[in-house]
């Protein structure tokens, strides 16, 4: 009888299914959304790629995992696309009876969104496609997440808390499973010969090489901690990553110890619960030892930007550098000479490490030629980071400010009527910003005017005037780096309305309130 009621209530509960199809660290930051999903009683299910299933083991709140062979299907795709058809469709067929309630999509592709429709017959939640194979979007926060990978010097909120805004979830804590006991005892053996008192792990590698920082500084930053705190690094990374090591082993004059390659996830998750603090690039492993409470320190060059990508862990720090060209954009070669990856002094920042070793706080030197923020939570509980370098006062650090306040309110298409009066940025920065938003704000008037002469005479001569100025306005809102998220924003959205012009003219209206609030901040700050 209890396993009979045991069923019955499994079969009673909603059943999600989660579509990620990214690499390891973003299939990590999907944890808390697992977690909510589960605290609301339903049942869960991940579709993850098959080269990642290894990373679910360190996953709570599932139910049930199904790997999607990609590189195979990829393969039979360039050889014979009808092979690759009956490969999918094989694999869709395997599990025919475990069908889902819902799908909730958090990967923007078009391959996942194709996928979604083929496991669901009804809405996709998150990032969906309309009956004609145009992009939807279930919520604004699902759009905005696409808009902000494009433009991530833009983006105000932790892909963390975006991907719990998608599934339409507050912000919650970020747990990974912690390691059993067979992954600490072979965590134990690996580490029993380390030297030193405490332990300190070093990532050296990332996920592309221009983003890492070099392995000289490493050493120096590890010279500090060796000399004033007697803690020896622990070096990880994959096999691939084994280069970087061999490196910082040759060059270094103190002891380390070399793990890369020999940890599976299990165990490299089991070592890091032994760290007392990790130093690292922005990596998977970054991720893992936040989802497992580690403290980390994260550093974030060329176009990687912590307010969107860092560690999801109270107390942490990310640092980038002081640089005005910093986050660069995608596809652009650096004219500067990758001078970012030079900011960043290794001394110093091991002197950072050991007081922090030594009493739990962050103290930054003057002249230290960093930004360096520490990870908290706001008053309406998102991950936020708060500078400990003085870099406050800084325009683009005030203008973050605005954003979150007045976008979160935008894409919940809930106003609350405050107006928080921030310390505005500097007076060239908000001349020039109000008048791309007054620019902004007239050709919006523009589409609107021409949308609703086209709502009564569709036919109209007018009509591709009115398709050119949408796109005008997309290129305005891109024209300005600061306004530059709004640019693909406004595209996926008008696109998404499209089909009804009384919606499309609604959206114009949400737009209209976003730029006129915007305005008065600016006048207010």
């Amino acid at each position: 009888m209890p396993d009979f009621w045991h069923g019955f209530c499994l079969e009673m509960m909603m059943h999600t299914l989660v579509i990620n199809l990214t690499r390891f660290g973003d299939l990590l930051q999907t944890q808390p959304v697992l977690s909510g999903l589960r605290a609301r009683g339903e049942r869960v299910e991940l579709v993850c790629l098959d080269s990642f299933k290894g990373a679910t083991a360190l996953l709570r709140d599932l139910d049930r995992v199904r790997a999607l062979p990609g590189a195979r299907l990829l393969a039979k795709l360039d050889h014979s696309w009808p092979l690759a058809v009956a490969e999918l469709s094989s694999w869709l067929a395997g599990d025919s009876h475990a069908t889902a309630d819902r799908v909730l999509n958090l990967t923007p592709t078009l391959s996942a969104r194709l996928l979604g429709r083929a496991l669901h017959t009804g809405e996709v939640l998150g990032f969906g496609l309309d009956s004609h194979g145009f992009g939807e979007y279930s919520t604004p926060w699902a759009a905005f997440l696409q808009a902000a990978s494009t433009y991530r010097g833009c983006s105000p909120f932790n892909l963390v808390d975006l991907f719990q805004r998608v599934a339409d979830l507050a912000p919650g804590e970020f747990q990974l499973v912690r390691p059993d006991a067979g992954a600490l005892a072979k965590a134990s053996h690996l580490l029993q010969d380390s030297p030193g008192q405490g332990l300190v792990a070093f990532q050296l590698g990332a996920s592309q090489d221009y983003r890492r920082w070099p392995v000289a500084d490493f050493i120096r930053a590890g010279r500090v901690l060796w000399e004033r705190c007697g803690r020896s690094p622990i070096l990880l990374g994959t096999a691939s990553e084994g280069h970087l090591a061999r490196e910082f082993a040759a060059q270094a004059d103190y002891p380390c110890t070399d793990l890369t390659g020999q940890t599976d996830l299990p165990t490299l998750a089991a070592v890091l619960s032994r760290m007392d603090l990790l130093l690292t690039n922005d990596t998977g492993t970054m991720h893992l030892a936040a989802g497992l409470g580690v403290p980390v320190a994260a550093v974030f060059l060329a176009t990687a930007q912590p307010f969107d990508t860092g560690p999801y862990l109270e107390g942490s720090i990310s640092l980038e550098p002081d640089l005005p060209c910093h986050p660069c954009s995608f596809g652009q070669e650096c004219p500067h000479g990758m001078a970012c990856r030079d900011c960043i002094d290794g001394e110093a920042l091991g002197a950072m490490l050991t007081g922090y070793l030594d009493s739990k706080s962050w103290d930054v030197p003057a002249g230290f030629g960093a930004r360096v923020w520490q990870a908290g939570r706001d008053e309406r509980g998102f991950m936020d980071l708060f500078s400990v370098s003085g870099h406050e006062g800084q325009d683009r650090s005030r203008w973050i400010r605005i954003q979150r306040d007045v976008y979160r309110q935008f894409l919940d298409q809930s106003w609350d009527g405050r107006d928080c009066i921030w310390t505005g940025p500097s007076t060239v920065f908000r001349e020039e910003l109000a008048r791309d938003l007054e620019h902004c704000a007239l050709m919006l008037t523009l589409v609107e005017q021409q949308g609703r002469v086209l709502a009564l005479h569709p036919n109209a001569p007018m009509r591709s005037k009115f398709m050119v100025n949408c796109q005008n306005l997309e290129d305005n809102f891109k024209k300005n780096p600061s306004l530059g998220v709004l640019g693909p924003l406004w595209r996926y959205q008008s696109r998404d309305q499209s089909v009804s012009m009384d919606e499309f003219l609604k959206l114009c209206a949400r737009y209209r309130e976003l730029l006129t609030v915007f305005q008065r901040r600016l006048a207010l700050a």
